[in-house]
């Protein structure tokens, strides 16, 4: 085998078998060895959409996927919705084609320091020196994105390691890491804590907001009368009718800070304290109130599952069960399109067990309180704050769990960030129903513009933050890239499109028109 071969074989041998690829010249014998039946190779017509899909597809899959990106530009294309797989601790394997090392003292145009672009996003970088080192290099990369709290592995392929021959391939035993338990003593000082009786909030994060690690909470929950609670972006929450419910902090600094106001203690699992998104003038960055304990109960890396069973057994709680969320109003709501109705027509329309993208922002904000009486299903949202996730994101959990329909919400000036990601959705025959919430504007930025003490923005400033000349055809959008769509400006028209998107085979837009 030649070193792409080899990379290839060695990526299915350590169990990444997917590949969002944007390929270009310097990456050619990689997309040869592509070929393996084993390894499937997604192509995206933007980079941004294979690092966002590989963050999706780790977060319905605990386990990474690979990227193909073509030299430092294509990495740079790449790097915002890496940062935003970082900041969800999801694990990626980025490969990132290079001139041969015989062509770079000639400073070819595409020439650049892919090593120092790669760096402030990535946990772990290795150029390939030679075929030889191909496996090794190749299952170090992989070992590394697998590490729990996920990683980013950025793996540098000159054109020469890639066409050469590599011979036999040599790959290190793979060692998997399992989480630590958190300290004992750190588990009794909570248990103290919530046997006092003083209101309490437990902050889950990480992989503490599902499965098992849920239920214990929820009798943790039961057995002191302490509250569960999320920050306002969470990498994934399984929530619904039947299962442990979470509130969410909220993301206004005046109201997150009422939310906390009245908490004694404040106890993170894999997480930190509330902080506000953005620094506004006169507002506090530290969300909790003054006098206000925090506690870390467990740090991202550790066990959740073990630590809060842990925390059980010191409570007496085994036998308790936990508090569940009684099913909501799912009544279709009418009438016109406003926050509100919007989240009823989702709680009412969203199949069991489906997943739920949510880039929504402004439309949004009121969507996760209204839903949460829903059909159980899975909630993802942006951890970094770099817009652009929400359609990579669907792309990658549609493909990570074919069998469930995919929402994904997202406001127009968002998805046009990414809006390439439809064309590998209809490609794929993706099983997602994309949401355009369509107000003509970057309708967050007028609520920032207040909230940052600037008054009502002038001419000059709504040029900058409205989108609606020319306004954005969606529907012709959607069908030149092959997904039918269709345009509600009800709250029954919602609710019926949504619907009926529940049982398509393939991708469909849905754009509701707020203007």
């Amino acid at each position: 085998m030649n070193g792409a071969e080899t990379l290839v074989h060695t990526l299915v041998e350590q169990g990444v078998d997917l590949c969002f690829a944007n390929p270009g010249t310097s990456e050619m014998h990689f997309l040869r060895a592509l070929e393996n039946p084993r390894m499937r190779s997604v192509l995206c017509l933007f980079e941004g959409i294979c690092t966002g899909a590989a963050d999706g597809y780790y977060r319905m899959k605990d386990r990474p996927a690979s990227t193909l990106l073509h030299l430092g530009p294509g990495l740079a294309n790449g790097l915002a919705n890496i940062h935003n797989a970082k900041r969800a601790s999801s694990g990626m394997l980025n490969i990132v084609g290079e001139h041969s090392a015989a062509h770079l003292k000639y400073d070819p145009p595409l020439m650049s320091d892919i090593e120092g672009l790669a760096r402030p996003l990535s946990h772990w970088i290795r150029r390939v020196e030679s075929p030889a080192a191909m496996a090794w290099d190749a299952a170090s990369a992989v070992a590394k994105a697998s590490e729990v709290p996920g990683q980013i592995a950025t793996l540098i392929l000159p054109g020469d390691t890639a066409w050469q021959e590599a011979g036999a391939p040599v790959v290190p035993r793979q060692v998997v890491a399992t989480p630590k338990a958190p300290a004992a003593a750190r588990v009794e000082h909570v248990a103290r804590i919530l046997k006092s009786g003083e209101p309490a909030l437990i902050i889950l994060a990480g992989r503490a907001t599902r499965g098992r690690a849920l239920e214990l909470a929820g009798k943790i929950k039961a057995a002191t009368g302490c509250r569960l609670g999320t920050q306002f972006f969470t990498s994934r929450i399984e929530r619904g009718a039947g299962r442990v419910p979470l509130e969410r902090i909220p993301y206004a600094v005046g109201q997150a800070t009422e939310f906390l106001a009245n908490f004694k203690h404040i106890i993170t699992v894999e997480t930190t304290e509330p902080i506000a998104f953005f620094s506004y003038p006169g507002k506090p960055s530290l969300l909790k109130a003054e006098g206000t304990s925090v506690h870390t109960l467990i740090e991202s890396g550790e066990d959740s599952i073990e630590g809060l069973d842990m925390l059980v057994e010191a409570l007496g709680a085994a036998a308790t069960p936990a508090v569940l969320q009684m099913p909501g109003d799912t009544t279709p709501p009418t009438g016109a399109l406003n926050p509100g109705s919007i989240a009823r027509a989702l709680a009412a329309a969203l199949p069991e067990d489906c997943i739920l993208v949510d880039e929504s922002l402004t439309t949004g904000r009121e969507t996760m309180g209204l839903t949460v009486g829903a059909t159980r299903h899975d909630l993802i949202n942006n951890m970094g704050g770099s817009i652009g996730y929400g359609t990579p994101v669907a792309v990658g959990a549609a493909l990570a769990c074919p069998d469930r329909r995919v929402f994904c919400m997202v406001g127009d000036g968002s998805a046009m960030y990414t809006i390439q990601s439809l064309w590998t959705m209809a490609r794929e025959g993706l099983n997602v129903t994309t949401i355009i919430f369509a107000n003509n504007s970057y309708a967050i930025l007028k609520a920032e513009y207040a909230n940052m003490g600037a008054g009502a923005p002038g001419q000059q400033a709504l040029n900058m933050i409205d989108i609606d000349r020319p306004s954005i055809d969606w529907r012709a959008m959607a069908t030149s890239m092959g997904v039918p769509s269709v345009s509600v400006d009800t709250a029954e028209g919602f609710h019926k499109a949504m619907a009926d998107s529940v049982h398509a085979q393939g991708p469909l837009l849905i754009e509701v028109r707020l203007y």
